[in-house]
């Protein structure tokens, strides 16, 4: 019996050319703006997400989604750190605003960053140690189709970690972060990014994506082992971990 993926609103257009633009029109502000509207805590989100790989500096980590790639120079950055980084993103912008940066620390030897699709990954089966996302898991049209794809391509036993908002389920934290997404957060991103839409499409498509629950089971059905859903910032973001089975 074939197994069906959870469903969830998915009114919210994510056509991948769609997205791909959107990207495309804020990437050189980017990454100030995650910093800005994190108040910093992006750095600690990543650094958590690495940590969790368990790294011993011999493996060969596949980061999607990479955008301006700063999860690929962190998981090269660690101590220990990945041998190599292949970060894997459809916006030709950001993948400029990533090299540019890959340039001036001198890593283009040790993160190589190739345009390709999520649904579509275009490595090997069986290829990567582990494989990394930071808040590019929520822009996929596809994905379970996705998750099928990074089960595809890291090796069995692999490690997986991915970053996402989610709703905090908190009632007064909720409140507030829903207010702050609503009302803050798009303001601060238009003054800065001079996009109108990117930073409304933001709080709409957290709210339309799945829930925790939902993507661990779109996992397990993907193939998965040892999921967890780990919490981080009240709830806020969430932090997934997972195996690929032997």
């Amino acid at each position: 019996m074939t197994a069906v993926a959870p469903v969830f609103d998915d009114s919210i257009s994510k056509a991948p050319e769609r997205i791909a633009g959107m990207f495309d029109a804020i990437a050189p502000r980017y990454d100030l703006l995650n910093h800005l509207l994190s108040g910093g805590i992006d750095r600690t989100w990543r650094t958590r997400a690495i940590r969790s790989l368990a790294l011993t500096g011999r493996e060969r980590v596949l980061d999607l989604c990479t955008g301006t790639a700063d999860l690929a120079i962190a998981a090269s950055a660690a101590r220990p750190g990945a041998a190599r980084v292949v970060g894997v993103d459809f916006a030709g912008a950001m993948l400029r605003v990533a090299d540019e940066k890959l340039r001036r620390d001198r890593l283009r030897d040790r993160i190589a960053l190739v345009q390709g699709d999520a649904t579509r990954i275009p490595m090997a089966a069986a290829s990567v140690d582990a494989v990394t996302i930071a808040f590019g898991i929520r822009n996929v049209e596809n994905v379970a189709a996705a998750c099928a794809e990074i089960h595809r391509v890291v090796k069995p036993g692999g490690r997986l970690a991915i970053l996402e908002f989610a709703v905090p389920t908190m009632p007064g934290w909720r409140s507030v972060y829903g207010w702050y997404l609503k009302h803050i957060l798009p303001r601060i991103g238009r003054a800065v990014s001079r996009h109108d839409g990117a930073y409304a499409y933001l709080p709409a498509s957290i709210d339309a994506f799945a829930t925790p629950d939902e993507l661990v089971k779109i996992l397990r059905q993907s193939g998965f082992v040892t999921i967890a859903a780990v919490p981080l910032t009240l709830g806020s973001v969430c932090l997934y971990t997972a195996r690929r089975g032997s």
